[in-house]
């Protein structure tokens, strides 16, 4: 989401007017629908993650592509989605994303193979891109500045913070009373139900004129998708295979092609004079790092409660509803304790938090319970990010000039899409490590006590049943939670080493803090 289109801008005069433009409750619905649409994906999907592998036949490595192909989309094509809404108007822009995120949806819902998934979820992607930071932009452009709009941003803000709960209870409610497949199929009658309502009660914006900086775009997310497609092949080849160096050597050459087109671009998407200023590098380092631990923790614990607790899809829907609402707190807190104490503690204590949280979490293991191993720390690590939620989003834009700080918000969300997805791969080539080195452990002891039936099965899948199936499983997840509680350090020290940030920094930004990050 993007708040260089928050500025005042006349409603156009020209066929571009809806039909209805009065119904400013129906157009409100429109724009918080598609942000409800786009946010709740990123975990309604999770939920089903075991079911996707089974139907599939996905390894868990390569599952983590059903995470990272949406996220790496969407974060890499965030910033040209808003630019893209600027000059050629917002409501077609918006329309046009939000087609392509239902054809994409209905396409995931029929996939038949693993490669169709995840070119449907990199299509969810682009459409997700070009939609949410329209749909932020359209309000200003529908509603008067002033008490209507301050609404309007409220409510769009409480639909951003709560999607991910609804996600995760969604997610568990479709799997479990129909199929994995209907965590894609829902987003359809709702993608089609927008896209009619929407020429009819929401107003076109005028257009600005600007370029597009689609070479910086696509460099960009080619690069890192090479990135992480060679941490996700090294955890299931090893680091000497021919194709993950390969792909490591391409993330260099696309990366390095990527910072000298932004350098010389009229109009970069990713203008790199925002990484000139030491709290803004600052704060896109403590939410890339915090990120890539965060979407870590989601993906293994999903695994660990579903595949090792045996818990249903609902009950593990349920199992982070407390985690949602420790982040709502925590983000509550820091929003009204900001202008008293200013970022700097926020950062330090949130991200302390989240390094014990997830330095708890890699303690787990096969016997764990729920409420010994997996919900304090959980709820310790939640905490801690929601502290750091709003800060980081106020100290992005502290000290950018107006018309620049669209960029510097934008910039660090999709810093927030990309560094999980690269965190997950990551922690996935650990987890694999991890997982094979214990699968050989518990070998013999498969081989000296499982029944034919067992072995049988495992001839088969090549997967350990339980209890030893388990055992890899616990391994292999608490061995990638210690490089993500190193991530967490790191935000930690970047936070007491770099941040300079005072509060009197943040006093002009008190109200501009944005709907916070979907």
């Amino acid at each position: 989401m993007t708040h260089d289109q928050i500025k005042t801008e006349p409603v156009p005069t020209s066929p571009g007017r809806a039909a209805r433009s009065s119904h400013s409750g129906i157009a409100l619905t429109v724009i918080a629908a598609c942000q409800l649409m786009v946010v709740l994906d990123a975990t309604i999907v999770n939920i089903a993650l075991p079911h996707i592998q089974s139907a599939l036949d996905f390894s868990t490595t390569n599952l983590t592509w059903v995470v990272s192909a949406y996220t790496l989309t969407f974060g890499g094509l965030l910033l040209l989605g808003g630019r893209a809404g600027d000059i050629l108007g917002r409501r077609k822009v918006f329309m046009t994303g939000i087609v392509l995120f239902t054809v994409a949806s209905l396409l995931g819902g029929l996939a038949q193979e693993p490669w169709h998934l995840l070119a449907a979820r990199v299509l969810q992607g682009m459409g997700g891109a070009i939609a949410s930071p329209t749909a932020l932009a359209l309000i200003t452009t529908t509603f008067r500045e002033g008490p209507e709009r301050n609404r309007a941003f409220g409510i769009f803000a409480a639909v951003s913070a709560g999607g991910g709960a609804i996600g995760l209870l969604a997610g568990g409610m479709l799997t479990e009373w129909l199929d994995w497949r209907w965590v894609l199929f829902v987003n359809v009658p709702i993608g089609v139900l927008i896209a009619v309502l929407t020429p009819l009660y929401i107003d076109e914006s005028e257009r600005h004129t600007g370029r597009f900086d689609v070479a910086g775009a696509v460099t960009s997310t080619a690069g890192m998708a090479s990135l992480v497609y060679g941490f996700i092949r090294a955890a299931d080849e090893g680091w000497r295979d021919n194709l993950t160096i390969g792909s490591f050597a391409a993330a260099a050459v696309l990366l390095a092609a990527f910072a000298l087109i932004e350098s010389r671009a009229r109009e970069p998407i990713t203008p790199l004079r925002m990484f000139a200023d030491r709290n803004r590098s600052g704060t896109y380092v403590i939410m890339l790092s915090l990120a890539a631990a965060m979407f870590g923790m989601f993906f293994y614990i999903v695994l660990f409660v579903q595949n090792v607790l045996g818990y249903s899809p609902i009950e593990a829907g349920l199992a982070f509803l407390p985690v949602t609402v420790v982040i709502a707190l925590g983000a509550g807190l820091s929003q009204r304790f900001l202008p008293v104490f200013g970022p700097k503690p926020f950062m330090l204590v949130g991200t302390t938090l989240a390094a014990l949280g997830l330095a708890w979490q890699s303690l787990v293991s096969s016997d764990s319970s729920y409420a010994g191993g997996v919900l304090g720390p959980m709820l310790i690590f939640g905490f801690g990010m929601g502290l750091n939620f709003v800060t980081l989003t106020l100290t992005a834009v502290s000290g950018v000039a107006q018309h620049e700080a669209g960029a510097a918000s934008g910039l660090l969300n999709a810093t927030q899409q990309v560094g999980g997805s690269v965190g997950l791969a990551l922690l996935t080539t650990v987890f694999g490590t991890a997982s094979r080195d214990e699968a050989e452990k518990q070998m013999p002891s498969f081989l000296a006590e499982a029944t034919p039936q067992q072995q049988a099965e495992f001839a088969q899948t090549h997967q350990l049943p339980a209890p030893w199936g388990h055992e890899v499983l616990a391994q292999g997840i608490s061995t990638a939670f210690i490089p993500a509680a190193a991530m967490a350090v790191l935000a930690l020290v970047t936070a007491g080493l770099v941040i300079r940030v005072r509060k009197s920094d943040l006093e002009a930004l008190s109200g501009t803090a944005g709907p916070g990050m979907g």
